[in-house]
């Protein structure tokens, strides 16, 4: 009986996963994602096809895949092998000749392999019955970083540019793009290139829709070290201004991150690399679990227009259901839309408010507050409040009065003071339904 149920609850969970997951599909199919992440991802080799399982998974839902790895420990290790002693500046390593051989040699490797992974059909793993053509090409060409500090970098290169239309050609025929951070300048010679600028930089030029960085923390962090889930390109520019410790990798990644989210590139995802499935949960449940960085912030409270009516219907159905708001129908709700407003998060509609003004008298009721229920508990409500308070504050309404069965101490510990029904305008007086017998809340603006 016990196995019965856990059975029952594991596949209750994962319907509601899938459903869950499915306008994300959606939403990402034919969209182009550029993941990064350095050698120290592929040095377990479990995590290493957790990841391209992944990455398969990915492909399979038809979105565009761009991946560029690094091979730091791998290129240690090499010199090592010889003898030969490491050497970086500002975190960046210093490729003399004998370096520059090491770092051919792991770099040729570390792309045989993760071309060999992609190319697995195993039973029972998302690669079985599919099929991933991995391409690549000279697509970055490369110029001397030079001398900084009085350090001569040598064979260290920075981009200096990306054939964009190649690459483009190449996500256009369902590849996959694989692209290792080695880069030829015009004269010949090669250099070895940081995998988080190629990363950047490759993104800037696809203009693609996410640069996901595989990192060695969960995410940004605040002075607190507390996990930051969501923040726009300036909150992060104050964290690199005002020297927030983050990880040595995010420290790495990040000021390339704030320049590909200011220019063509919509999105940046921080992940942890060593969190299995990191970019599935992050990308397919509504929450997330790493930092994403954005030009503008994710959530936002707006007008609502015809095309959120359904969303809208969505919303109060259950509310409506136990008996918490009056009945409306679709079609009260499109003559009415222009009276609500909606908060919207990463593209989906997760609460909504009506505000109707009753302006002879100065007066105005907030009806229809609505929050999806795995928000409730994070301020969507008092956002979606303080929305329509500011609305009615626009229109001269001197109050603001809320009908309600359910909700009296929310009202009440948010400014609003229990009053009769004669309290109600004569308008709204003549509609109340005495079968319901809501109560009457009051708030002066």
């Amino acid at each position: 009986m016990i196995e019965a149920e856990d059975s029952t609850l594991t596949d209750a969970r994962l319907v509601a996963w899938v459903r869950q997951a499915a306008p994300y599909i959606h939403a990402f199919r034919g969209r182009t994602f550029v993941i990064a992440f350095g050698g120290e991802a592929l040095l377990d080799r479990t995590s290493a096809l957790a990841l391209i399982h992944d990455i398969a998974l990915l492909d399979s839902m038809g979105i565009r895949l761009v991946l560029v790895h690094g091979a730091r420990p791998q290129i240690d290790a090499e010199m090592e092998s010889r003898s030969l002693k490491p050497r970086f500046h500002k975190g960046l390593r210093v490729t003399d000749a004998a370096a520059l051989e090491c770092v051919k040699r792991a770099m040729g490797v570390t792309r045989i392999e993760i071309e060999g992974m992609l190319s697995q059909g195993l039973p029972n793993t998302p690669l079985a019955g599919g099929f991933l053509r991995v391409t690549g090409g000279n697509f970055i060409s490369a110029k001397p970083v030079g001398v900084v500090d009085g350090v001569d970098y040598q064979y260290t290169g920075a981009v200096r540019n990306v054939i964009a239309e190649e690459i483009k050609a190449d996500l256009a025929q369902e590849n996959v793009v694989l692209i290792t951070p080695i880069g030829a300048s015009p004269t010949g010679e090669i250099f070895n290139l940081a995998w988080e600028e190629v990363a950047e930089a490759v993104a800037s030029a696809i203009a693609a829709d996410k640069l996901i960085f595989l990192c060695d923390a969960p995410g940004l962090v605040d002075r607190k070290g507390q996990l930051i889930e969501a923040l726009t390109a300036d909150e992060g520019a104050t964290l690199l201004a005002k020297r927030v410790r983050q990880s040595p990798e995010i420290t790495r990644v990040l000021p390339g991150a704030l320049r590909a989210v200011r220019g063509k590139t919509s999105r940046v995802h921080f992940l942890d690399r060593r969190r299995d499935g990191a970019m599935l949960m992050e990308f397919f449940t509504r929450d997330g679990i790493g930092t994403v960085m954005t030009r503008v912030p994710l959530e936002r409270v707006r007008d609502a227009t015809i095309e959120d009516a359904g969303a809208i219907l969505g919303l109060i159905a259950p509310l409506e259901a136990d008996g918490t708001l009056v009945k409306r129908g679709r079609e009260r709700i499109e003559m009415e839309i222009e009276r609500f407003s909606v908060l919207e998060l990463d593209g989906v509609i997760v609460g909504c408010a009506a505000l109707y003004p009753f302006s002879e008298v100065k007066e105005g009721e907030l009806a229809c507050l609505a929050v999806m229920s795995e928000y409730r508990e994070i301020g969507y409500g008092d956002r979606l409040r303080r929305h329509i308070e500011q609305r009615a504050k626009k229109l001269k309404l001197k109050r603001l009065f809320v009908l309600t069965t359910r909700t009296a101490h929310w009202f009440v510990e948010r400014g609003f003071v229990e009053q009769g029904v004669e309290a109600l305008p004569a308008q709204r007086r003549e509609l109340y339904n005495f079968q319901r017998r809501s109560k009457v809340f009051v708030k002066s603006l």
